[in-house]
């Protein structure tokens, strides 16, 4: 049986967009925005997939929505709930009923830089490698357990946009990468250390890119 994925996303969804790409043993039973006319939406229903629309500026409390968002999720039963660009923070309530099937990518090599502006922050700091993360989702922002991270060099003519898209043609090959290992069940969370079924020696798998 192919494992159930529902995916959330904020806006054109590149990453969702490379996940329907990849060859997965994954079924997309649902994709979800907070955003009615986000691009990805419009994305899944050229591949025929359900989209769903919950519009959070109709909320006035954040947990108010994420309750609704929980609602909907476990309505398409899923195994994994995959964030593919979902910009809004996750309140604790729906964070602790996802524990452990919450997949999410972050655009630097945490636990360095979490939050926004990774590669202006990366830059100005003056780190010699930079890349992303896929990791699972904790209440602590940015800090879940790491499944999979890859590296890209920082040239010395690098600027944000330069750097930035460098690290999404690698996002858009682990994100794929992990959620197929999820899939497999390959993926085993020892006290917060990620590993791979065959591989118990390795927190984490790192890819390099160019």
């Amino acid at each position: 049986m192919s494992c159930r994925v529902v995916v959330l996303l904020s806006g054109r969804g590149s990453n969702f967009q490379a996940i329907v790409e990849a060859t997965l043993p994954i079924e997309i039973v649902a994709v979800i925005s907070n955003r009615p006319q986000a691009a990805g939406l419009a994305f899944a229903r050229e591949h025929g997939l359900t989209t769903v629309a919950l519009d959070h500026t109709l909320h006035a409390e954040r947990e108010g929505f994420d309750a609704q968002l929980a609602d909907e999720i476990e309505r398409h039963q899923p195994d994994l709930v995959v964030l593919a660009g979902y910009m809004r923070i996750l309140s604790p309530a729906f964070i602790y009923r996802f524990e452990g099937r919450l997949l999410n990518i972050h655009p630097s090599l945490l636990p360095m830089f979490p939050g926004l502006k990774t590669h202006e922050r990366a830059l100005a700091e003056g780190v010699k490698i930079h890349g992303c993360t896929v990791h699972f989702v904790t209440a602590q922002l940015d800090h879940g357990p790491i499944v999979i991270q890859a590296a890209v060099p920082v040239r010395a003519d690098d600027t944000a946009n330069t750097l930035a898209t460098r690290v999404l043609a690698q996002e858009h090959q682990i994100y794929p990468q992990a959620i197929r290992w999820f899939a497999e069940g390959r993926l085993l969370n020892n006290d917060g250390c990620v590993n791979l079924k065959d591989d118990l020696t390795s927190q984490s798998v790192l890819s390099t890119g160019a």
